[in-house]
């Protein structure tokens, strides 16, 4: 752990999970909340934290990433063949299986002791779906469930206009897939409706997530090297990751701009990733943290 981890947990990571906790008291039901951020913000390593701090509370979470919802390799590229080539790439709206999505968050919202759901798992270094007997198994009722990913919350959004990288402009100059990308946001809004309340880890700018989704492949890459050297060498190198970032900067960028006012609670991500600001709504139902 970081040397200061004691004064972030302190100022930040408790007064979350007691406003958590209050918000899942006041409603008595099961509370889902989303955690946005873009790549490489810290997204999983809350949401774990979270999870914790949370059970320590005798709530019981679970905890899934929209990634995990990500089609099966081949799934998406039938989509290549028929709709665009760059849907062979994960991540974007439409590359996920919303369907699965909003049967998993029913079937835990409505979990009691006798209940045994298996929860997705997506495998990056394959870039494909786990076998679902790998899948980990939730026994039992649950209070809070959170669902973490780089789109999670996201408003539908125009995303027509001039080409704003290399991808777009040697690979979408008609905005074709930008236009399935738009309708498909449309879509999603079915799953982000099922969330309660949703926080932002708001990244300084996309040059900040560019460098930190860096640093994130090479820790899996080194993760992977030990057990699977194929899979590490098959992963990708920091070209072919900044291409592979073009895929989502727009929508990115457009979050980091509007999520903010939408989000009710949102922590401020300076240039060294750490925390330096929260920001709660105020709910008239029981105010703030």
């Amino acid at each position: 752990m970081p040397a200061d981890f004691e004064t972030v947990a302190t100022d930040y990571f408790l007064p979350l999970a007691d406003f958590i906790t209050r918000c899942y008291q006041h409603r008595q039901q099961t509370l889902v909340l989303g955690i946005n951020g873009a790549q490489g913000t810290g997204k999983s390593t809350l949401s774990e934290l979270l999870k914790r701090l949370l059970q320590a509370r005798h709530l019981q979470c679970v905890v899934f990433s929209i990634d995990d919802l990500y089609l099966t390799r081949a799934e998406r590229a039938s989509l290549a063949r028929n709709v665009h080539p760059l849907l062979q790439t994960r991540g974007v709206p439409g590359t996920h299986d919303l369907a699965m999505g909003i049967k998993l968050l029913a079937a835990l919202k409505a979990a009691d002791s006798d209940s045994c759901i298996a929860i997705p798992r997506f495998d990056k270094a394959t870039d494909d779906r786990c076998p679902e007997p790998h899948w980990p198994i939730h026994s039992g009722p649950v209070d809070v469930i959170i669902i973490e990913g780089w789109c999670v919350g996201a408003p539908t959004a125009v995303l027509s206009g001039d080409p704003i990288n290399t991808l777009e402009q040697e690979h979408d100059a008609d905005g074709r897939w930008r236009a399935f990308i738009e309708t498909q946001l449309t879509e999603y809004q079915q799953l982000f409706a099922h969330i309660d309340k949703l926080l932002m880890l708001k990244a300084p700018s996309m040059e900040s997530v560019i460098e930190w989704r860096t640093l994130q492949e090479q820790k899996l890459r080194a993760r992977t090297q030990a057990d699977a050297p194929d899979a590490a060498s098959a992963m990708m190198n920091k070209v072919q990751l900044h291409r592979f970032i073009m895929h989502y900067e727009r929508l990115t960028r457009m979050m980091l701009d509007t999520l903010p006012q939408r989000a009710d609670v949102v922590f401020d991500l300076d240039n060294d990733h750490r925390i330096v600001n929260a920001r709660y709504r105020v709910h008239d139902d029981f105010g703030h943290v």
